[in-house]
């Protein structure tokens, strides 16, 4: 594996991610905090449970980062960055974590989403633009979505996780710049 040691290179590298990736990724972040926060302390979710409360905000802030994540997806595909000096193995991880943070980005407020429609619950962005129904009123598999969203959201804690630990690896340990490439 080689590193690049001058530098020229790292503000080169350190420079992969435009203010506006940057920016989304700090969002993405701070909207998954929440909502970890949110869900955990919520009460739990039954047959007549309405959308009240912490309810209410884990919906609107569910709708907001399925926005966010959906941009942030449109800006990726549309501007791709400088490529980080990585070796080949590293480059091969990076690609499959990445692809399963995305993956599990949409997928656990998807399944929240189908679980909200299911029970009738609206799903507005800024609580002002409705969603639309994703599931039916009723549906059996809308309400199973509810529990696949619960565990989906423990292994999106994983990736992120496992996510952190790498940029840490990468910063105090390879002592490279692929953590500064998204810092602001």
């Amino acid at each position: 594996m080689t590193m690049r040691t001058d530098p020229a290179s790292f503000s080169r590298y350190a420079s992969g991610y435009d203010g506006v990736a940057r920016f989304l990724h700090w969002l993405v972040v701070l909207l998954i905090a929440a909502q970890f926060v949110i869900g955990w302390t919520m009460p739990d979710i039954h047959k007549d449970t309405k959308p009240d409360g912490l309810i209410a905000w884990h919906l609107g802030v569910g709708a907001t980062l399925i926005a966010a994540v959906v941009v942030r997806i449109v800006w990726r595909l549309t501007h791709t960055p400088a490529p980080a000096s990585l070796s080949p193995f590293f480059r091969v991880v990076s690609h499959i974590t990445h692809g399963l943070l995305y993956l599990a980005l949409v997928a656990v407020p998807l399944l929240g989403w189908a679980n909200a429609s299911s029970r009738g619950w609206s799903v507005k962005l800024l609580g002002i633009l409705p969603y639309p129904s994703i599931s039916a009123v009723g549906s059996p598999v809308g309400h199973e979505m509810g529990d696949i969203h619960g565990y989906l959201a423990w292994v999106l804690f994983a990736l992120i996780a496992l996510h952190i630990v790498a940029a840490l690896f990468h910063r105090f340990v390879l002592k490279d710049q692929t953590l500064q490439r998204m810092l602001p």
